[in-house]
């Protein structure tokens, strides 16, 4: 049976609770560094988890079969990621107003914890702006080829966190990002690397999976 599919409406309701909250906050502040730093870890560790969410879905759609939740996550997580590309925006613009001015910023560019960011969100631009079903149909599989581009993103996501106030974020980045570590890496072992299995072989396996499972698992997993 196909998990019920919660309304977009509904869903993007709950979505924008933070951003609604941040700003909020924002324009009750007066405009201090502290309430930007405030805003700054909010906003950054709300878009690191809606990305984990939205990659989360294909590893737990393989371990759990049959379990809805999964299904439901893999049928969603368009609407998860646009959600990382919103927090992430919102990061960006919380750091451009705690700088105050373009000079600042650019002169912080060359750091590690910066430049990390900075690519992980150019990266999520094309990302977002592709997200569409319409996207979907004109690029084919171009559409999946740029999709892919979300591992890199993620890892520069955790290198950004990890690396913040001298690489003081190391903990909290490592509790977020080694389970969807672990779990893709067990999505990795299932499909290519367990004994007895070459690609060829892991490729035909795939392909009957996600023919016995339906169609809606078959156009997500990659």
């Amino acid at each position: 049976m196909t998990p019920p599919r919660l309304s977009p409406y509904w869903l993007w309701f709950l979505l924008s609770l933070p951003a609604a909250a941040m700003l909020l906050q924002l324009a009750s502040t007066d405009g201090t560094s502290e309430d930007f730093a405030d805003l700054l870890h909010v906003s950054g560790e709300t878009s690191a988890r809606a990305l984990i969410v939205a990659m989360l879905a294909s590893p737990l759609v393989l371990l759990l079969r049959g379990w809805r939740g999964p299904r439901w996550m893999m049928k969603n997580r368009r609407y998860f990621g646009v959600a990382a590309f919103g927090y992430a925006a919102l990061h960006t613009l919380f750091y451009i107003l705690d700088k105050g001015s373009f000079g600042a910023v650019v002169e912080e560019i060359p750091q590690f914890y910066i430049w990390t960011g900075w690519v992980a969100f150019l990266i999520f631009i094309p990302l977002a702006a592709t997200s569409m079903d319409y996207a979907v149909r004109i690029m084919g599989r171009r559409w999946k080829t740029l999709q892919r581009s979300v591992y890199v993103a993620a890892v520069l996501t955790l290198l950004h966190w990890a690396a913040v106030h001298d690489w003081g974020g190391v903990g909290p980045a490592l509790v977020h990002f080694v389970p969807l570590t672990v779990l893709e890496a067990y999505r990795l072992w299932f499909w290519y690397l367990r004994p007895g299995k070459d690609r060829k072989s892991a490729c035909t396996d795939r392909a009957a999976f996600t023919r016995r499972k339906g169609p809606c698992i078959a156009r997500y997993l990659t």
